[in-house]
């Protein structure tokens, strides 16, 4: 399983502020702390950057292998940084990844040919400028355009990592049955089974703080048993990394919890907030 350290983010302030001053001390015990706990790649998530993206892409990507051998990926907007961060990455320890392109015409000229140009790994989200996707069967159809896209630029297909796109449970239940469904049918689209990634926190989106570890816990394990490959997470979340480590939920949280939330992942109950204390 693919475990992309989420924590190195210019929305924190203190990893903004690292980033702003080129301090690496910040930047590399975080990087430190997420391989130690379970990540196996690091996002670098430097936002647009557009007065210096090149350059900090460049010293953040040296920076953190300087303590992490682990591969890298590239999070932003900027076409230059992205270059920069992959002509900086080394390669030793893996594939640099770069996050990400989607189904939306301008992104898939973009960042695709980048992806082919240095052969790196890139997350493809399930998303067009139409909008949302409705269910599982319109992501496997843009799914299909990205890996057509990959193909006619010479980038392989085992180099994608499809994101079904995961929207908050709250005010969209029913989609979190259609990504579950949407990483079952992205198995059939290629031989070897194409590889998949959601960021995975975007589940648990305005809910309480005390529920959100068991929506992601349950939200991931019922992905993984769909044939999910890879997620984007915070490892330094102690009780999601155990159930990581144990495969069921149950390790963590009460099994009649885990069950009811099952069935609101399943839409069998109907969400609130408040759905476990009924």
């Amino acid at each position: 399983m693919l475990l992309i350290g989420e924590r190195i983010n210019v929305i924190t302030k203190a990893q903004r502020m690292a980033m702003e001053n080129r301090d690496p001390k910040p930047i590399q015990q975080l990087a430190k702390d997420q391989v130690a706990a379970g990540a196996n790649v690091l996002d670098l998530n430097i936002g647009p950057a557009e007065d210096d993206g090149p350059e900090l892409m460049d010293w953040m990507v040296k920076t953190v292998q300087e303590v992490a051998e682990v591969p890298l990926c590239l999070d932003t907007t900027n076409l230059e940084a992205i270059r920069a961060g992959l002509k900086a990455h080394n390669n030793t320890w893996g594939r640099a990844m770069i996050n990400s392109t989607s189904g939306e015409t301008e992104r898939l000229n973009t960042f695709m040919p980048v992806a082919a140009e240095f052969q790196c790994d890139i997350i493809g989200l399930c998303l067009t400028g139409s909008g949302l996707p409705a269910d599982a069967n319109e992501r496997a159809a843009i799914a299909v355009d990205i890996m057509t896209k990959a193909e006619e630029v010479g980038l392989p297909v085992d180099h994608i990592h499809l994101d079904p796109l995961v929207l908050m449970l709250n005010g969209n239940q029913d989609q979190a049955l259609q990504c579950i469904q949407a990483v079952e049918m992205f198995q059939a689209l290629s031989d070897p089974p194409m590889k998949t990634v959601v960021g995975l926190s975007n589940i648990a989106n305005t809910a309480p703080a005390a529920m959100k570890g068991i929506l992601t816990a349950v939200f991931f394990q019922m992905l993984r048993d769909a044939g999910l490959t890879g997620a984007i997470i915070d490892p330094l979340e102690k009780e999601f990394m155990e159930v990581v480590r144990t495969g069921d939920p149950r390790s963590v949280y009460p099994a009649e919890h885990v069950e009811k939330t099952i069935k609101v992942m399943r839409g069998d109950i109907m969400y609130a907030h408040s759905f476990l204390e009924i």
